[in-house]
């Protein structure tokens, strides 16, 4: 499975020669509803080659819709469906991304791919991932306020113990067996501590592994908080030595098979929900301060524009606003679109990747948090 945080916004922004096709539905975790997914999925892949029939002189669509396919006959995945789906398809290229959020249904065909609703997700503010930890294995889950959902590790992490240490690791030592000297006043050592020993070192070794590999597969390309749920004296050891700048200090210190995925989910929130509130009070108060200096505006016109001469900062985007348009090239003004109009783009996603290309911020916020009421909020670096 393709990890969406390592590919966007760069390599799913990049050119592509067309036709792209980018498919969204809807998923669904639990039965009943689940076992209808594949079927719709069929059916969004005819709408994908009719419309390659319609808009390109494509004379075998065949080998680009393949692989489409054959998702389409795969068990295994959709067995493991979370609340979204999206399946990006080019001659070139070919991403398959589970969504822990639900996505309106959409296939489309054009000159690349349509990655809005991936920054919906990518950029909100209220992410976060959480490290499930054990003596022997680990799980990574990845949540918002409404869902958590487990994630694949990346190949990298060593998600058992076996994986670090080999399939003997602790066990290689007996319990039975005595240490020492054999003379009546020598101190000798029983085998069961050195065990004991031998498996406190194994699993800090482990834990190392664990830390390294998380920090940078996961969470440096994410940047996303991280949250621990283990056993206490497994947070003292990991928080010992870790080095991961995303670790929060804050404890879920209960063995992670003694909760549910949703009350998980709702220790995990509790846990983010002051930081998570007082990042967005700063982002805000930053946008205020740089509205008041002229450095900032809430006005898409020149928000847009700026966006366009790669002079945007920190975009704040409103979650649940849309603005039917887009940017003109090369002068970076904004052309709505007509009323009524069923096929235009998202200005404000539009805006929101050009300041991804540009290397700036762009923090997706929910409306009754955003400063203002006109979409965006942004902070110029000049």
């Amino acid at each position: 499975m393709d990890h969406l945080e390592e590919d966007y916004p760069e390599r799913l922004l990049a050119p592509r020669v067309p036709p792209c096709l980018s498919l969204y539905q809807p998923t669904h975790p639990a039965r009943p509803d689940k076992l209808q997914d594949p079927i719709r999925f069929r059916n969004l892949v005819r709408s994908l080659e009719a419309l390659l029939a319609q808009r390109y002189a494509v004379r075998d669509a065949a080998p680009v819709l393949a692989p489409l396919r054959a998702l389409a006959e795969d068990h295994g995945f959709w067995n493991h469906v979370q609340h979204g789906l999206a399946v990006l398809r080019s001659r070139d290229e070919f991403r398959v991304y589970r969504l822990q959020r639900s996505v309106p249904e959409l296939a489309l065909v054009a000159d690349s791919f349509h990655t809005k609703p991936l920054l919906r997700i990518q950029q909100s503010a209220d992410r976060y991932q959480i490290l499930a930890l054990r003596r022997d294995r680990v799980e990574l889950y990845e949540g918002n306020r409404d869902a958590l959902a487990r994630i694949d590790l990346a190949p990298q992490v060593p998600a058992t113990a076996a994986d670090e240490l080999g399939e003997n690791g602790i066990e290689r030592q007996r319990a039975n067996r005595v240490y020492g000297s054999a003379k009546p006043a020598a101190v000798t050592r029983h085998g069961t501590d050195v065990s004991e020993d031998m498996r406190d070192n194994e699993t800090e070794r482990y834990f190392r592994a664990v830390d390294r590999a998380v920090a940078e597969f996961h969470s440096r390309p994410t940047r996303l908080p991280l949250l621990l749920a283990a056993l206490p004296e497994h947070h003292h050891l990991f928080r010992r030595v870790s080095q991961n700048p995303f670790l929060l200090d804050i404890a879920i210190d209960v063995h992670p098979d003694d909760l549910s995925l949703e009350d998980l989910r709702q220790r995990a929130w509790q846990a983010v929900l002051p930081k998570y509130l007082a990042r967005l009070t700063g982002l805000i108060a930053a946008f205020q301060a740089a509205q008041a200096k002229h450095e900032g505006s809430a006005d898409v016109s020149d928000v847009a524009r700026a966006a366009f001469e790669g002079r945007v900062a920190t975009l704040l985007v409103d979650a649940d606003r849309h603005i039917h348009g887009r940017i003109e090239t090369p002068t970076g003004a904004i052309a709505l679109a007509k009323a009524g109009a069923t096929d235009a783009g998202d200005l404000l996603d539009d805006i929101g990747e050009q300041v991804l290309r540009t290397r700036g911020e762009v923090v997706v916020v929910p409306s009754e948090r955003m400063p203002v009421q006109g979409g965006v909020a942004a902070i110029y670096r000049y």
